[in-house]
């Protein structure tokens, strides 16, 4: 297993929660430099959606959550390594932080992809996608902005595609067309390149927030 590297600097992209006042929300001009369009992520792992979507979209901010403080740490590696400087990366709990840290209106986009299903009955309850991320999501999301989700568990995407579509702030679209993969660039995270390969199904669903209520 790819272990963190300690001697690899990447204190320009990995961002101790400890070292922000507590609940104090985040000024993205004060993260990224100036005031670029800004793109979350929630559920990094390793990074690869950020460090692809990133060096294609130079003039774009990228926020990263991670709960997992490994994997937000080898994230932060890989789009170091890449030369990156356009994304940032934080440890911790995406459903506190998009309650009660993100400023309102001042995301451009925001992606989900292969959130942890949680399988058992009992555990259901840990599903990072509930009405109140919903919720956070539409407060966080600039008008127009986007919600990008992917799963390849039918089941809980029926439960998004139920909580996303039947909050009237939001409009469904179509989600970016997928190629055919030749290269990593080509996938969104690890978890699609290993389903794609094996031959899974993978379920997408992308949604605009309304500029007015329907």
């Amino acid at each position: 297993m790819t272990r963190p590297r300690a001697d690899l600097d990447v204190s320009s992209t990995f961002l101790e929660p400890e070292r922000f006042p507590p609940d104090e929300p985040l000024r993205w001009a004060e993260l990224f430099g100036d005031d670029r369009p800004v793109v979350l992520e929630i559920g990094s792992g390793k990074g690869l959606f950020l460090a692809n979507a990133a060096s294609k979209r130079p003039a774009h901010g990228f926020f990263g959550i991670e709960i997992a403080k490994k994997y937000a740490r080898l994230a932060a590696e890989r789009v170091v390594k890449a030369g990156l400087t356009n994304v940032r990366m934080w440890p911790g709990d995406a459903g506190h932080l998009m309650a009660r840290r993100v400023v309102p209106a001042s995301l451009r986009e925001v992606h989900v992809y292969f959130p942890d299903p949680w399988w058992k009955k009992r555990h259901k309850k840990r599903r990072v996608f509930n009405e109140t991320l919903v919720d956070s999501i539409a407060r966080a999301l600039a008008p127009e902005g986007e919600l990008h989700v992917a799963t390849d568990v039918e089941e809980y995407f029926g439960v998004i595609r139920e909580l996303v579509g039947n909050d009237p702030r939001f409009v469904q679209i179509d989600p970016p067309p997928l190629g055919e993969p030749e290269s990593d660039s080509d996938y969104l995270t690890n978890f699609e390149r290993k389903y794609r390969i094996e031959g899974r199904p993978v379920y997408r669903s992308s949604y605009r927030l309304a500029s007015a209520p329907r």
